[in-house]
């Protein structure tokens, strides 16, 4: 998991470097059992559905390769294309997300509430378990 990695990783280092075993295996199995919880997560992920009449679905292959490519990805399109919506779900269907969680950012409280809802009802999971804002 994002939150485990630095952190086990900084304490295995400093354990392995002062040659502290008992404290090393007691990392690694720290280290295993949160693979292990990426790994429950990233199975539970279920199909997901996107609106055909969106037009950034029309696009989904090349944003979905550009974002396995690249670390920043910028997306223009018109208002009401599906962006807000239809990115966290792309981000999720390659796997991010599994490890930590994918953050979408709104101007304005109303409209970060509004798509979360939205998201949740998409992937069909209650709002707040899954999908919050």
């Amino acid at each position: 998991m994002a939150t485990d990695r630095e952190r086990i990783a900084r304490r295995l280092r400093a354990a392995d470097h002062a040659g502290r075993a008992d404290e090393v295996r007691s990392l690694h199995a720290q280290a295993e059992r949160s693979a292990q919880r990426a790994a429950a997560r990233a199975g539970r992920i279920r199909a997901i559905d996107y609106p055909p009449e969106l037009p950034i679905v029309a696009e989904r292959e090349r944003i979905l390769a550009a974002i396995r490519e690249h670390q920043v990805v910028v997306v223009c399109g018109e208002t009401g294309s599906g962006k807000s919506t239809q990115l966290p779900k792309f981000c999720l269907e390659l796997g991010r997300g599994a490890t930590g969680m994918i953050a979408h950012t709104q101007p304005r409280r109303v409209a970060a509430r509004s798509i979360a809802a939205r998201v949740a009802a998409e992937l069909r999971v209650p709002l707040g378990r899954g999908v919050g804002y």
